[in-house]
């Protein structure tokens, strides 16, 4: 219990320094024809990632900030997906901004009728994300702009994001620390919590 109120309060004092931050400014027009060479995967319901095999994220609605910070991190190799860094490679600074804007301008929406299975237990993910809150927000609507948001997201992504913290593939240092001591079971149901929640991201096209 001590170990994890540490986390906890670690996680307090490192959001809070962030929520601050500036929201990326760029142009939602210019950001939309720049994101038709995303919609192959982005823009279609359901589409799945292969080898593994995970439901690509939902982008709509999400916080620019965020979008600007995960693409320069595509580009940079510090996230590693072939795919997004062969796409992100080519954009400018201007490039990401505007996507970026784009991406934050659609509107939100339920995901009640999403016809994927949940693995998890939601009831027991709400109790154990107490430590997710102080920066995604306890619905997974956080209003940190740095941070993404959860809620609506694909659960088997985000099963596969905490995997991937925990497994080091993706760096973060609160993250590692938050998700180390996760069980498998304790991922899938966050994961099933935050992708139940309302209001969050959508599809592009879909909203």
């Amino acid at each position: 219990m001590i170990r994890f109120a540490l986390r906890v309060g670690v996680a307090l004092t490192a959001c809070g320094a962030l929520a601050g931050a500036a929201q990326a400014a760029g142009d939602p027009a210019a950001g939309k024809a720049k994101f038709e060479t995303c919609t192959g995967c982005h823009s279609i319901p359901g589409y799945t990632n292969a080898y593994p095999t995970y439901r690509v994220p939902r982008l709509g609605g999400q916080h620019p900030d965020y979008i600007v910070s995960a693409l320069k991190a595509y580009q940079s190799g510090e996230r590693q997906h072939p795919t997004m860094h062969a796409n992100s490679s080519s954009l400018s600074e201007q490039d990401i901004q505007n996507i970026a804007a784009y991406l934050a301008s659609s509107a939100t929406a339920t995901f009640a009728d999403d016809p994927n299975p949940v693995r998890g237990n939601i009831g027991a993910g709400k109790k154990k994300s107490v430590a997710c809150v102080a920066c995604h927000g306890p619905d997974g609507n956080g209003p940190i702009p740095l941070y993404p948001r959860l809620a609506g997201q694909h659960e088997d992504y985000l099963v596969k994001v905490l995997q991937d913290y925990k497994s080091g593939k993706r760096n973060n240092a609160v993250m590692k620390g938050i998700v180390l001591p996760l069980t498998e079971q304790d991922i899938v149901d966050l994961a099933a919590y935050f992708a139940s929640q309302p209001k969050g991201v959508v599809v592009m096209g879909q909203d």
